[in-house]
């Protein structure tokens, strides 16, 4: 029997660290050096892997290699040609940031990562679908992270699996920067494409020239050109708590809480509530790197127990921090935690989080937001940009649910298939209409209705959906759209999107002209107050609107009246919430003018066929309406 000694080949020694690192930091530390001692240059991306397997003669790596090699063979990739051209900036190194720079990667694109912060610290814990599990195996996770899945175990701490998707990236050739914020794209400008303003402005990161644009920043990221819509439900508050895991024997054995729910285990939820005071519709409770519980509490319970101060009907004021006693909180957290499994970890110690401080969160689990649409292109100077959302600012995950990587992952194996498409030169129009049908999907998938064979997913969506319509979206549902109305360095053939719009503002200002604090002198600040909304409307329709009772600071009403005449009267829904156009610190140029646009559609029937032909990007009525 042959007997495997430990490494003396200094980039074996550097190889396992690399491996076993627990730290962003030494994941990027150790991966530096094993580069230097193999003589490989990072961002030599297209030879990389190749290279690096060439020169690591290692039996520990040999087998991560097989993995990896075997998922790279798939013919979607093409042999990794089927990008090549393309350069893609991802923002976010967030678990579906990195998954799917991996496939682009894989399709042979050049892939930069940029993450604001510094480390992963995130200890909360995600429920696995049954194929994001074979995914993982696939790109050799139990290689990284030996206890991944063990068992029946289902769930694995987001720190530990962007730890595993980080390393496989790096080996795939993608560069990954931490400490990098992004501030905004910067257009293109004689021979430079398109890039991205970063601070610190001297990164070098900041002279990337991209093609392909992969928002991945969270929630509440949403670059220009996108929109969110809120689909609200019964008010639901939910807690997530990690206490530190000190892998002890009996806590071992303290069993998980897959899910309990009320209306399954009304006499557990009643002893919770007689025995502590805690109300509470359901809990999860998961062992990995912390001991992580999630529940949904009800507010009662959180004012009677002095974790809420103060009773409101909104629910942002409601769990504002300044109406948050979170002493209580942290006893509340601790106590359904200690009573759901038995008293059983006995020691409940609060891990930290990020800042410091005990490890528990509240929020508002009421509203989620989708984007109303996943993709879009943008083109300056003859220079197009593909623009794709991934993560939760494409769809936030229902926690309880445990929705959100899985769907994170289907969209970013959606997204990736979306750029093969783009680096194969099919028609942008296509492109576009074709993903926004796989869209429509997402939101309603689950491990029952997507595909049993997890061995056979591929970034094609018909490997995974098991009723797709590629072309549900048809071409000519795909709007145009302008989205800057002055360049002086268009061409002769692009200037007739420019003078329709410069048409569009003189058309508005004509007929608002006269009009008591109305003052159309854009597509933007012009539109605030709501009043010239107002004033279109009378213009046109007088017998529609009061003019006279027309109050300037009343901002919220006024846009709210307008959208309402519009969208009963004319059939055209809303750009945003009245609320949103008050009070947002910058409206959107682009959503104005499409709105402005129906709306002198409807007042003057003009001849059919013109439209703008700047910016596309799928913005479905049938979507809107059904999703």
């Amino acid at each position: 029997m042959e007997i495997r000694k430990d490494p003396v080949n200094p980039s074996h020694a550097t190889f396992n660290l690399f491996v076993q690192a627990q730290t962003c930091k030494d994941v990027k530390h150790h991966f530096a050096a094993l580069c230097r001692q193999l003589d490989i240059n990072p961002k030599d991306f297209s030879c990389f892997y190749v290279t690096l397997k060439e020169r690591l003669n290692y039996w520990k790596a040999k087998a991560l290699w097989t993995k990896l090699d075997k998922r790279a063979a798939h013919p979607d990739y093409k042999q990794g040609k089927a990008c090549i051209k393309n350069k893609c900036l991802v923002l976010g190194a967030g678990p579906c940031g990195l998954r799917t720079a991996i496939e682009l990667s894989l399709l042979g694109a050049q892939v930069v990562v940029l993450e604001k912060r510094e480390s992963f610290s995130r200890n909360n814990v995600l429920h696995l679908w049954p194929f994001t599990i074979c995914d993982l195996c696939g790109l050799g996770a139990k290689k990284f992270y030996g206890r991944f899945c063990t068992g029946s175990l289902d769930h694995i701490c987001i720190r530990q699996l962007q730890l595993v998707l980080l390393k496989v990236s790096l080996l795939l050739g993608v560069e990954v920067h931490t400490g990098v914020e992004f501030q905004g794209l910067i257009e293109p400008t004689g021979d430079n494409g398109w890039m991205a303003k970063l601070q610190p402005g001297s990164h070098p990161a900041a002279t990337f020239q991209f093609d392909v644009f992969i928002s991945a920043g969270g929630g509440r990221f949403v670059p220009d050109g996108f929109k969110h819509k809120e689909l609200r439900g019964k008010l639901a508050i939910g807690i997530t708590t990690n206490f530190i895991n000190r892998h002890t024997a009996a806590e071992a054995q303290v069993a998980e809480i897959s899910g309990v729910a009320r209306i399954y285990n009304q006499k557990f939820f009643q002893e919770l509530l007689t025995e502590t005071d805690i109300d509470l519709e359901n809990i999860v409770y998961y062992k990995d790197d912390t001991h992580y519980f999630v529940m949904t509490a009800k507010k009662k319970s959180l004012l009677k127990k002095g974790v809420i101060k103060q009773d409101y009907s909104n629910a942002e004021e409601l769990l504002a921090p300044a109406n948050v006693d979170h002493e209580a909180l942290y006893r509340y957290a601790h106590d359904a935690a200690y009573f759901s499994t038995g008293g059983k970890l006995p020691d409940l110690q609060f891990a930290q989080n990020h800042a410091g401080q005990p490890d528990v969160a509240m929020f508002d689990f009421t509203c989620m937001q989708r984007a109303e649409h996943a993709s879009l292109v943008r083109e300056r100077r003859g220079k197009k940009l593909l623009m794709c959302l991934v993560g939760d600012c494409l769809v936030e995950p229902f926690w309880p649910l445990g929705t959100g990587v899985a769907r994170g992952f289907l969209a970013s194996f959606d997204t990736a298939w979306m750029v093969r498409s783009w680096g194969m030169g099919v028609p942008h129009l296509n492109v576009l209409a074709e993903r926004e049908s796989i869209y429509q999907l997402l939101s309603q998938t689950t491990p029952e209705n997507t595909s049993k064979n997890y061995a056979g997913y591929s970034i094609d969506p018909k490997t995974r959906y098991k009723r797709v319509n590629l072309s549900s979206i048809q071409t000519n549902q795909v709007r145009t759209v302008i989205l800057y109305l002055l360049n002086r360095d268009l061409n002769p053939s692009q200037l007739l999107p420019i003078v329709q719009a410069l048409k569009l503002l003189k058309w508005c200002q004509k007929h608002t002209l006269g009009y008591e604090n109305v003052n159309v002198e854009d597509f933007t600040q012009s539109w605030r107050s709501g009043l010239a909304l107002c004033a279109l409307i009378h213009h046109f329709k007088p017998q529609l609107i009061d003019m006279s009772s027309m109050d300037v600071s009343s901002v919220v009403h006024n846009n709210q009246l307008a959208f309402s005449i519009l969208e009963k009267e004319l059939g055209i829904p809303p750009v945003m919430s009245a609320s949103d156009l008050a009070n947002s610190g910058q409206i959107d140029k682009l959503s104005m003018v499409l709105y402005l646009t129906q709306v002198q559609s409807a007042f003057t029937m003009p001849a059919k066929g013109k439209r703008f032909e700047y910016v596309l990007f799928a913005k479905v009525t049938r979507m809107s309406r059904h999703n």
